[in-house]
């Protein structure tokens, strides 16, 4: 890792306090097994919440409270014994679902490749009655199941004043309400996604508070975008990306990823892409903020980025697939990444020249225009199907949405062909699909930067809206509405239910809906 400590010590000045609030549960639930509902589980509700004053529990009984919205913060309660003195110590098993799968379907019962530590459980022996708990760990989660999983036959328990105390970085008093004009479904989107963003932004703008919380570039991108247009946040971006800048790895790569404790530190993926994205958070957080000393400090660290993507280009201007390369672009297995991969670098290359012309760095803003010029002759030479009116990607030229949607972003061909393309792909769509937010979210951009408005929002609430339908209180990591247990992880228990990548509906709300009406 090489590292910049000036500007470390300067993304720790920047560490946001956090809002803090109190939130009791809503009612008691019952997770009931429904093939009809998302991912075959839903909750039904058993009682108020306050019933669970006058309510006592044994071993094996158990008790599930719903808090009636997603929460990211720190559970605490009263226990009290009830009936002869306590002889034994009391223990319990407290199990936190974002979704009803979680408190469902049996930890021990996963098979996923991902540390089954990531899920939300907690055990714990309680020797002296009455107390009150206070779990040290922040939970991610909606419904919470306490669970009595032995204690002496010779008492009960009561369990009084559960609550959470929440935690975010998100002051909500600046966003700015919807108009009353605003479909009613598009502000229920708006609502969610904020509440998405508002609960992964924490110390920095983590990827998902269940499970990763920590700094992914990938993230960070789309949250600052719906973050300028609701909460207008700049010092914790502002901290985020002095923390990429400050922390490269030994060739000056910037990592995919950063984690915070228990000293600032790079994780060691790295994944083209995002490595160039660093240059596209920081094109955002200029035209955001105009932070001139911002972009002067991090642009060296943003034109290394250019220069090692470059890097990767074959004699024919192409990028050269093999295996010590890791592109993401989306969860899908299948995906050829190549052609998405050179227009995600045209993309960040054309970012970057407006970058250097700001800065009047005229040697390399003229390197730049070069290295465009080759990305784009060979791009349209080795991708482009003209035959067909596709791109195609990879020895096999296989036809993908990623490689449409991507080539569409970075401007390839003019707007009005990009269009055409767009009624071809809605006409015959190809084969490899979406299969995340992420991608979704480029998909929709794409159709809104060479005018298919229309078709951006049929295909904004088919996609969003249907989450909405399948009972999303935040927007998720992952969703397939065609495998709704897709899981790149193997389990969809371990999948992330607040995840900052699908935040973007209030993005797209908030620019382009209100700026055409």
């Amino acid at each position: 890792m090489t590292v910049n400590q000036t500007l470390i010590d300067e993304a720790e000045r920047l560490t946001p306090d956090l809002y803090e609030s109190k939130v009791l549960p809503k009612r008691l639930v019952e997770v009931i097994a429904d093939s009809n509902a998302f991912q075959g589980w839903r909750m039904g509700t058993v009682g108020d919440y306050e019933e669970l004053h006058s309510k006592t529990f044994g071993k094996n009984e158990s008790v599930t409270l719903d808090f009636g919205d997603h929460l990211v913060g720190y559970i605490s309660f009263a226990v009290e014994s009830v009936g002869s003195p306590p002889d034994a110590p009391l223990k319990l098993k407290l199990i936190f679902g974002e979704m009803p799968c979680e408190i469902g379907e049996p930890f021990d019962q996963y098979e996923g490749w991902l540390s089954s530590s990531w899920l939300q459980e907690e055990t714990l022996f309680v020797d002296v009655l009455p107390t009150v708990v206070r779990l040290p760990r922040r939970y991610s989660f909606r419904y919470v199941k306490i669970q009595v999983v032995d204690a002496s036959r010779k008492y009960r328990i009561q369990v009084t004043d559960v609550r959470c105390t929440t935690v975010t970085s998100a002051d909500v008093s600046k966003v700015e309400p919807l108009p009353d004009h605003v479909p009613e479904d598009l502000k229920m989107m708006d609502r969610i996604a904020i509440k998405t963003l508002q609960d992964c932004m924490q110390t920095v703008y983590e990827d998902g508070p269940k499970r990763d919380r920590r700094l992914w570039i990938g993230d960070l991108r789309l949250q600052a975008q719906a973050n300028y247009l609701t909460f207008r946040d700049r010092d914790v971006v502002k901290r985020c990306l002095y923390l990429f800048g400050g922390m490269t790895l030994p060739d000056g790569k910037v990592g995919a990823c950063v984690f915070e404790k228990p000293a600032p530190h790079v994780d060691d993926t790295w994944l083209y892409d995002y490595s160039l994205f660093f240059v596209a958070c920081l094109y955002d957080y200029y035209e955001a903020t105009l932070d001139r000393e911002a972009l002067e400090t991090l642009w060296p660290v943003a034109l290394k980025q250019l220069k090692l993507g470059t890097e990767r280009l074959g004699s024919l201007g192409v990028i050269v697939e093999d295996s010590t390369w890791w592109c993401f672009i989306d969860w899908n297995d299948d995906l050829n990444k190549q052609a998405p991969a050179q227009a995600v670098l045209l993309y960040t290359l054309k970012r970057g020249q407006r970058l250097a012309r700001t800065l009047k760095d005229l040697q390399e803003e003229q390197w730049i225009a070069d290295q465009i010029e080759i990305v784009s002759k060979a791009a349209m030479e080795h991708f482009w199907d003209s035959e067909r009116g596709l791109f195609v990607s990879g020895e096999d030229k296989q036809v993908s949405w990623a490689s449409q949607v991507w080539m569409t972003l970075a401007e390839l061909l003019p707007q009005e062909e990009n269009a055409k393309l767009f009624d071809r792909l809605h006409t015959e769509p190809p084969q490899i699909g979406m299969n995340t937010p992420y991608m979704y979210h480029h998909y929709i951009e794409a159709m809104f930067s060479c005018g298919k408005e229309e078709k951006a929002w049929e295909q904004l609430r088919a996609y969003w809206g249907e989450m909405v339908a399948d009972g999303a209180d935040t927007f998720w990591e992952l969703y397939n509405p065609k495998d709704k247990k897709l899981s790149p992880y193997g389990s969809n228990l371990i999948n992330s239910y607040c995840h900052a990548w699908s935040c973007t509906p209030t993005y797209f709300i908030r620019k382009y809906w209100l700026s055409a009406s």
